[in-house]
């Protein structure tokens, strides 16, 4: 079953899509990934993207982004996320979001355990709940997260790697461990 793009993200997204010169690749995370791609039952007001693919890439802040015209008419927005953990070879496996629904706009999101180990450096309570719904919903694999981990993320942490060992770890025996 294929996501539905729901209000007011339909609208913003083909605004956006309008206002676009040419075709327009984005690489999403977050809660926007999560819900749109694979159905976490909670709203988000931000679309959080880590890279762009473009021949013509416009300043996507300044159209789209928090407290531009775009977002203040839609009160949802974009978000470039400066700092974040992925595992290196993430964009191999990256799942097309909504496919040929707009002319210029590819919306690209992190396959489910990517998108679980982009949220292992902060840990929030949200990322939590998000992290079990997609073991749970997913019927994500532990081995291949932890297999991921070790392989493509935690040679490329910042900040001590027994914090995200740990949170791993955890997130494994608490959310994995009901399957």
């Amino acid at each position: 079953m294929s996501p539905e793009l729901v209000s007011p993200w339909r609208e913003f997204l083909e605004d956006l899509d309008n206002l676009l010169p040419a075709r327009l690749d984005l690489h999403c995370i977050g809660g926007f990934a999560a819900v749109a791609m694979y159905g976490l039952p909670r709203s988000t007001n931000g679309l959080d993207y880590i890279h762009i693919e473009s021949n013509n890439a416009p300043d996507l802040e300044s159209i789209a982004g928090e407290g531009s015209p775009l977002a203040k008419k839609h009160k949802v927005f974009v978000h470039y996320v400066t700092i974040a953990t992925y595992p290196e070879d993430y964009d191999r496996r990256l799942k097309q979001l909504f496919p040929n629904r707009f002319k210029n706009l590819r919306l690209l999101v992190l396959d489910p355990y990517d998108l679980v180990l982009s949220k292992l450096s902060r840990n929030s309570a949200k990322d939590q709940e998000d992290v079990k719904y997609l073991a749970r919903m997913q019927h994500l694999d532990p081995e291949i997260l932890r297999e991921r981990y070790n392989e493509e993320l935690r040679c490329n942490l910042i900040g001590p790697a027994e914090r995200a060992d740990n949170t791993l770890k955890f997130w494994i025996e608490a959310y994995f461990s009901q399957q």
